[in-house]
């Protein structure tokens, strides 16, 4: 019975125990809760950065240009006449010299059998006058006739001499008409768009022409440069210099080529000058009208620091780079001495500063940042606050 009686009071004791320490705990809570908390610090703007490297580069001389092909002929009929046949497809590919088209030709022929037949004649009629001239001269040595007969015998004999060169003349003529119902490209190139299709009549001074033949292999870009660049360009004439044209974004490199000309002038209202560039265009990359984009490889400057250009920015005092040190981004100002394919050239950092290549937009000059992504993975760390 002692045994139960003691077991209620350490029940009771337990139970007061348990609730005592509930109590400490809610207040405890209570008091935390009501405590003011320390302000949390605020987040780093999130970037990408990029290191700056030291290295060779090479200097060239950038510019948009368009394809132009070195012979593009429009072919158009010489002579009236119906068009009989056209022997090649839009896009092929010809050779100088190959038939293209045929006119119909049967009344040059006829004109030009008329004028032979009429130069026979003329033969015929001088062969005689000049048997009789002989004659006459025979007889005037002898007194036997006038010199007015022979004068008027030699006038006749010249008279045929000039109707004969006529005939010949009126024959080279028909044969000229003839050979221009044959239409024959004048270039190596590739046929354009059918303008008119076989059975129409062709009239010279009809405005539009049959189609064209343009010469794609070699074909040139002609671009313009800034006039301070003439220096450079007539020392690179002539030479081996590669010319690169790249798609007009500058993405994709097309062909590879060589200077050939500059223009005679400068243009007063751009100051640039137009220069002309030659490219094999084995391939076909190149097509007549096409823009590019145009790079001259004038050089190679040694040992010089770059970063992509993305990471500079422009401001009211000149290009600057936001660059990251202990966990924030000071603002440096740089010089550009050459931007080239998103590379620039830069003047006022040192090999292997981290800068800011995206997430400009939020920074401000001792921002915090927190690094994302891109730079070397070391100095990125040491970046890091």
């Amino acid at each position: 019975m002692r045994t139960g009686r003691i077991g209620k009071a350490g029940w009771l004791v337990l139970a007061l125990l348990l609730a005592a320490g509930g109590a400490a705990l809610y207040w405890g809570v209570v008091r935390q809760a009501s405590a003011p908390r320390a302000a949390a610090a605020p987040p780093g703007v999130p970037v990408v950065l990029a290191q700056v490297e030291r290295k060779d580069v090479a200097q060239n001389l950038s510019g948009i240009g368009t394809v132009t092909s070195l012979h593009n002929v429009v072919l158009r009929t010489q002579v009236d006449g119906q068009l009989t046949q056209v022997l090649v497809e839009e896009g092929q590919l010809v050779e100088r010299g190959q038939l293209l088209a045929t006119i119909d030709d049967r009344a040059i022929k006829a004109l030009l059998a008329q004028a032979e037949a009429a130069r026979l004649n003329s033969e015929a009629q001088l062969r005689i006058v000049d048997q009789d001239l002989q004659r006459y001269r025979l007889l005037y040595a002898d007194r036997a006739v006038s010199k007015q007969v022979l004068d008027q015998q030699e006038a006749q004999a010249a008279q045929l001499r000039a109707t004969l060169k006529s005939n010949q003349a009126l024959i080279d003529a028909e044969r000229v008409r003839l050979s221009y119902t044959r239409i024959t490209s004048p270039v190596s190139g590739r046929v354009g768009i059918r303008n008119v299709d076989p059975g129409n009549l062709l009239r010279v001074s009809d405005a539009i022409g049959l189609f064209t033949v343009t010469q794609i292999s070699p074909i040139s870009v002609v671009f313009s440069l800034p006039q301070e660049s003439l220096s450079q360009l007539h020392t690179l004439l002539g030479g081996a210099t590669p010319v690169i044209a790249y798609t007009r974004d500058g993405g994709r490199k097309l062909a590879e080529g060589r200077l050939q000309s500059l223009d005679n002038q400068v243009a007063s209202s751009t100051g640039t000058v137009r220069v002309r560039a030659i490219f094999d265009n084995a391939g076909s990359q190149l097509w007549p009208g096409q823009f590019v984009a145009v790079s001259v490889q004038a050089g190679v400057l040694d040992d010089r620091l770059v970063l992509p250009s993305k990471a500079v920015r422009r401001g009211l005092e000149g290009n600057f780079v936001f660059r990251v040190e202990d966990g924030k981004a000071q603002a440096v100002p740089v010089t550009v001495a050459q931007d080239v394919d998103g590379v620039s050239v830069v003047e006022g950092l040192a090999a292997g500063d981290q800068v800011v290549l995206d997430g400009h937009s939020r920074l401000t000059p001792g921002a915090r940042v927190e690094v994302v992504g891109g730079g070397d993975a070391v100095a990125r760390r040491r970046a890091q606050p």
